[in-house]
């Protein structure tokens, strides 16, 4: 029996085969309308084509991911709305963290008014209380933890445009997903997941990932469904990256074999790669993952 599926899949106006492994990792798409299979690593081209065989029909040509001319290019005339590059590290959670601050200081501001007057003592007390409310909160939300590490991770990366690299911030995803970080540069396409666990230790035993005392969860799955999708978005071959936020520890044996595990101190690393992607693919890539329309239907 193959280890590879085929599956149709219909979308930005394309109509697609997708191969993948039992897992669901895709590894090679056949594109019927312009006769071609792109194939990623993960399988050998002659066991990509027998799983397709029933589906092709006259010459087909067969190698990597074509990237986007700059015909494609001239195609894409971005709205601001539709335009992603302007998104900060953890836009998202700015976005939420911002509304329930304010909802909570709206709360919070509603209890004091029905107790006493501002200028008693009383009710200088329930604002000093207030205050201390709010501050605990923000202290204790571990939304606060995770939107600093990715400030932190995404610092690091912009510093890569020096070095060719493109970097996109929070990109939203249908159902209320986010890829935290995509990064485009001469070493391919970085799909970067961020883990906060300023000091504490982090144990790695794939899929799941324990930050200090905290049940473990499956980082590194969600790391690699993060590189499939915008390996699909961006018709692309994407690699998955998960960055550990000042961790005082970090045990990661053995290592994955495909997911990169760095700690954020290691981000700046990668300015030495290359090999993979020549500084017109680069752009023409970070053009359409800029765009949000490349991202509705993945």
């Amino acid at each position: 029996m193959s280890r590879l599926r085929v599956t149709p899949m219909r979308g930005q106006g394309r109509d697609r085969l997708y191969v993948t492994l039992r897992d669901g990792t895709t590894v090679a798409w056949y594109d019927k309308d312009i006769g071609r299979v792109s194939v990623l690593s993960g399988a050998g081209r002659e066991e990509v084509l027998s799983a397709l065989a029933p589906y092709l029909t006259g010459e087909v040509a067969v190698g990597p991911p074509r990237v986007p001319t700059p015909a494609d290019l001239d195609r894409l005339s971005l709205h601001p709305d539709d335009d992603l590059a302007p998104n900060r590290p953890g836009e998202g959670l700015h976005a939420e963290l911002g509304a329930l601050g304010d909802a909570l200081g709206d709360a919070l501001r509603d209890a004091g008014s029905g107790r006493l007057p501002e200028s008693s003592g009383a009710g200088r007390s329930s604002g000093a209380s207030s205050f201390l409310l709010r501050r605990r909160w923000e202290r204790q939300d571990p939304r606060q933890a995770e939107l600093l590490a990715q400030e932190t991770v995404g610092d690091r990366l912009d510093r890569l445009e020096d070095a060719g690299w493109r970097v996109l911030h929070s990109i939203p995803l249908p159902g209320a997903a986010r890829i935290d970080h995509l990064a485009i540069g001469p070493a391919g396409v970085l799909a970067v997941r961020t883990l906060p666990a300023r000091k504490r230790r982090v144990t790695v035993a794939d899929p799941m990932v324990r930050v200090g005392r905290a049940a473990p969860a499956p980082h590194l799955r969600w790391a690699r469904r993060a590189a499939e999708r915008a390996s699909r978005a961006l018709a692309a071959e994407v690699r998955p990256v998960l960055a550990v936020v000042e961790p005082v520890r970090l045990d990661a044996l053995p290592t994955p074999r495909d997911v990169r595990i760095l700690r954020d101190t290691e981000i700046a690393a990668l300015a030495s790669l290359g090999g993979v992607l020549k500084p017109a693919d680069i752009e023409s890539l970070y053009a359409t993952a800029r765009d949000r329309h490349s991202w509705l239907r993945v």
